[in-house]
């Protein structure tokens, strides 16, 4: 999977955070607030988006409810087999659970999942891991509790039955709504504030049969599954495979070093991404503006994050920061803090 096609999505997920924010009293208008997208946009299923402006539907939420241990598990609950459209009959039409997670593993990116899963054999057993790189640090309790409560939900509109999950694994400290997290997913040995988010299974339940395989049209919705993450590939483009790259280094990488990662020169990345409308330095600026964000809201102090961006003295950053938000960075992270933290 690549990182560019991964900031690409389908409205639908949008469409179901909002309404479970209205759903909680909070307007359409706040819930989409700074994302550039309106009622109308949720109702054309056509409609792809960044995943960067779901992740700020997500924090227009928690910034309204509370960000309370449970939430993600509420959302996670509205997620079902049809949203995932051609995932979800390829997926269905697979000839043993095994082969059906690993196409799930493949294509998570159409799964409107937020974390990366990763599936490894371990003897008798078969690890399921969750990796939460590609969520902002403040979202990904949300994120981890809505995408193990919608891996259930769909497991069951896929199968007749429950996978037993023998163990769980989790990063997040323990609060009692977890215990829901135990009865959901069927499993009594749940372990917290682990550094690594785990599901442990029987590798024997991984090769049962599926109860709709068909492996002509697994062959055709994969085949159509691959098409789609060519054609968001493309869409994003130099640009977003630039900005992924940037934000992968954490802001601290110069053209050379991602001119070749992208096994390019220089001068062919300049050229290209002046064709895209845009320069290397307005894709370095925007991402160390998104990451400068994150890390105050994370409750960095302003030296501190003008010293990880390579900023040579606090009064540059603030300079820039300035151009960036339009106010301070000590007053946007006093009025940020508490809603990301």
């Amino acid at each position: 999977m690549s990182a560019d096609s991964w900031c690409v999505r389908s409205i639908h997920s949008a469409a179901t955070l909002v309404d479970f924010a209205v759903s909680r009293s909070v307007t359409r208008a706040a819930a989409l607030a700074d994302t550039g997208l309106d009622d109308r946009d949720l109702e054309d299923p056509d409609i792809e988006i960044d995943l960067a402006q779901e992740f700020r539907i997500i924090a227009n939420i928690l910034d309204a409810v509370g960000d309370e241990p449970g939430t993600g598990l509420l959302v996670g609950f509205s997620v079902r087999l049809p949203m995932l459209g051609t995932l979800g009959i390829a997926m269905s039409s697979c000839s043993t659970v095994r082969e059906m997670s690993e196409l799930w593993v493949r294509y998570v990116d159409l799964s409107f999942a937020y974390n990366r899963f990763t599936l490894t054999d371990a003897g008798s057993r078969v690890l399921v891991t969750l990796d939460p790189e590609p969520v902002p640090a403040p979202l990904r309790r949300f994120a981890l509790e809505r995408d193990l409560a919608a891996l259930r939900i769909i497991q069951r509109d896929l199968l007749s039955w429950d996978v037993p999950v023998r163990r769980l694994e989790l990063s997040l400290p323990y609060a009692p709504v977890y215990e829901a997290v135990g009865v959901l997913l069927g499993v009594d040995d749940i372990v917290f504030d682990r550094p690594v988010d785990t599901l442990v299974i029987d590798a024997a339940e991984l090769e049962r049969p599926m109860p709709q395989a068909n492996s002509m049209l697994r062959k055709q919705y994969e085949k159509m599954c691959a098409d789609i993450v060519e054609r968001r590939r493309a869409r994003a483009g130099l640009s977003g495979q630039v900005r992924a790259l940037l934000l992968r280094y954490g802001g601290a990488a110069d053209q050379p070093t991602i001119a070749a990662d992208l096994h390019t020169s220089v001068r062919t990345l300049r050229r290209r991404l002046a064709e895209e409308g845009t320069t290397f330095r307005e894709l370095a600026c925007e991402t160390t503006g998104i990451l400068a964000e994150e890390l105050l809201a994370t409750g960095l102090t302003v030296d501190t994050v003008a010293s990880r961006l390579g900023y040579t003295s606090v009064s540059a950053f603030a300079a820039a920061f300035r151009d960036w938000k339009g106010q301070t960075p000590g007053r946007f992270a006093r009025e940020n803090h508490a809603r990301w933290g």
